[in-house]
């Protein structure tokens, strides 16, 4: 998968590096760096945390008030790739081509979350390739229910910048 951005990101947790599959996942990959490009990650929290499951973020500020997104792109989790330990997926509602910003990253291998017959699944777009360590403290931060969030982390897990490396 060479030629593929690596994008850095620093948190308040502790930084990690992302390889995203643009061959694999083009929209995705290019909605996703558009947000990087456009500095949008910076000062939004990891909001979701569920132990030994995902960590998830990218939509949401310090209050929890959801960012303005792009409009949602097309779901490409037909693409092969599976949702493994330390892969990237973008997050959705219910309705298959509704992502925007919010990406989880994968803390265990979860095949339920693949594209099947089942149900259309979730577009894998990248690995952590640096820092599996810092999500993994990420995912040990202490939750709870907050502003009316349930698995939210009981103290800010901000991402401070998500720039490319490289660039």
């Amino acid at each position: 998968m060479a030629g593929n951005s690596l994008i850095r990101f620093e948190t308040s947790h502790g930084d990690f590096t992302v390889e995203l599959y643009a061959e694999e996942a083009p929209e995705t990959v290019a909605n996703f760096l558009a947000y990087v490009d456009a500095e949008f990650f910076d000062g939004t929290i990891f909001h979701r945390i569920v132990p030994g499951f995902v960590i998830q973020g990218g939509g949401l500020d310090v209050d929890f008030a959801n960012r303005q997104t792009r409009d949602p792109v097309r779901n490409e989790a037909k693409n092969g790739l599976k949702n493994l330990r330390g892969t990237l997926s973008m997050a959705r509602t219910s309705a298959i081509d509704s992502a925007t910003s919010q990406f989880f990253v994968n803390l265990a291998d979860n095949a339920f979350l693949d594209h099947s017959a089942r149900d259309f699944g979730y577009a894998v777009f990248g690995r952590v390739s640096d820092g599996m360590a810092v999500i993994d403290a990420i995912a040990g931060v202490p939750t709870g229910r907050r502003k009316g969030y349930q698995d939210a982390p009981l103290e800010d897990v901000v991402i401070k910048s998500a720039r490319r490396l490289g660039a």
